[in-house]
């Protein structure tokens, strides 16, 4: 494949994995990553001598080093960047810079994590908030958890642009629809509009359906320069544009509650991909609840601000979270980085659940996955194609 004209290198997504996932009680969170990092290089084709840089977040004292040699790594280039859910579309923006300036050559996005298992152990509890240092500490003593922030960014879209609660469970349900065709899904029971409403209530206005699944697991995402693409076992996904933005940590700083930071993330990624969201065949975005699909899909652009409600009821909408997401098939932590795996799998036509066919029948051509982290604090949006 060509440079670019300024000479930078292409980047192409290469090696893709996940690890075991669901309920996996006898792993720890090095031996996922270890496991999904064998098989995305096997899925690559090529020789791990040319991993020369990783991509770590969330596990250990000094993230990247220690994953790093638990694989055997020695890499140049490092990165152990963490905001969260959109911890792994913002990697993998530095890691396609830093191959396309010709300062690493493969980097490997890693991840794993026994969330799951260790609450079922006992070898942790769940968590209210983040802590209660620095500008948290105006928040957390008064019982403003994280999904109560979710929960309230959700009713003022709810008060200002008439979302209804339907349409914020339609979100949960064609999730889990989806996850119903996903042999890898921890949930594929289908559900139903009024299930979700009379779940249990966690933070007005999600019920238990409205919010995340707890689930073990881990991936890998190997990103190589161009030259080394003729020698990949697989045709490859290129990175087309990337872009990340950061809004807030306080919420008497966010401007606009029904805002989210994709709306300037996804705009970056989509004009430097030269590409426009009714381009795009799929959208894989981050949903630790319903209300984040929602205005994600408002903010990237596929329907106007107010009208996720709406778009989200359409039956023959954009293809959005196919593998079911972290609703319904998987959600051990910072789940960003299975956005990418998902992606990339619909664009090679290997999807293991429901695959995306163009109109004419082809294989999609154009996907987008997005991440959100915190509360709505960050977002890393990565533009992906086969052409």
């Amino acid at each position: 494949m060509p440079t670019t004209s300024r000479g930078r290198r292409r980047v192409a997504v290469v090696g893709i994995s996940l690890s075991d996932c669901g309920r996996v009680d006898e792993a720890t969170p090095y031996t996922l990553h270890a496991q999904a990092a064998r098989r995305a290089l096997a899925d690559s084709g090529l020789d791990r001598s040319l991993i020369d840089g990783l991509a770590s977040a969330g596990l250990g004292t000094l993230a990247p080093v220690e994953v790093a040699e638990y694989l055997g790594l020695r890499p140049r280039w490092v990165d152990s960047t963490a905001v969260g859910g959109a911890t792994w579309e913002v990697m993998a923006a530095h890691a396609a810079d830093a191959i396309a300036a010709g300062h690493a050559n493969a980097v490997l996005l890693v991840y794993g994590s026994t969330a799951r298992a260790d609450i079922k152990a006992r070898r942790r509890t769940s968590n209210l908030s983040f802590g209660a240092r620095g500008p948290l500490q105006f928040e957390a003593p008064y019982g403003h958890t994280l999904i109560a922030k979710y929960a309230m960014a959700a009713r003022r879209h709810m008060h200002q642009y008439g979302t209804t609660l339907e349409q914020l469970a339609e979100v949960a349900v064609r999730a889990r629809a989806n996850a119903a065709h996903n042999p890898e899904a921890m949930f594929r029971e289908p559900v139903t509009v009024d299930e979700v409403l009379g779940g249990p209530m966690i933070a007005d206005p999600f019920t238990k359906l409205h919010c995340c699944i707890r689930s073990d697991g881990g991936c890998a995402v190997l990103l190589a320069a161009e030259e080394y693409v003729p020698d990949t076992a697989k045709a490859p996904v290129w990175i087309l544009g990337t872009g990340e933005h950061v809004s807030h940590t306080t919420m008497s700083e966010w401007e606009d509650f029904t805002v989210s930071p994709a709306a300037v993330s996804g705009r970056l990624a989509f004009e430097r991909a030269g590409v426009r969201p009714e381009d795009i065949d799929l959208a894989e975005i981050y949903d630790a609840f319903t209300y984040m699909t929602l205005v994600t899909l408002e903010d990237l652009g596929f329907c106007a601000k107010g009208e996720g409600g709406p778009f989200v009821q359409e039956k023959d909408r954009l293809p959005v979270n196919t593998d079911g997401g972290g609703l319904s098939a998987c959600h051990p932590g910072m789940r960003g980085l299975f956005l990418l795996v998902e992606a990339v799998r619909q664009l090679r036509g290997e999807a293991p659940g429901l695959q995306v066919r163009r109109a004419d029948g082809s294989l999609p051509e154009l996907a987008v996955a997005s991440g959100t982290g915190g509360w709505f604090c960050s977002s890393g949006t990565v533009v992906l194609g086969r052409g």
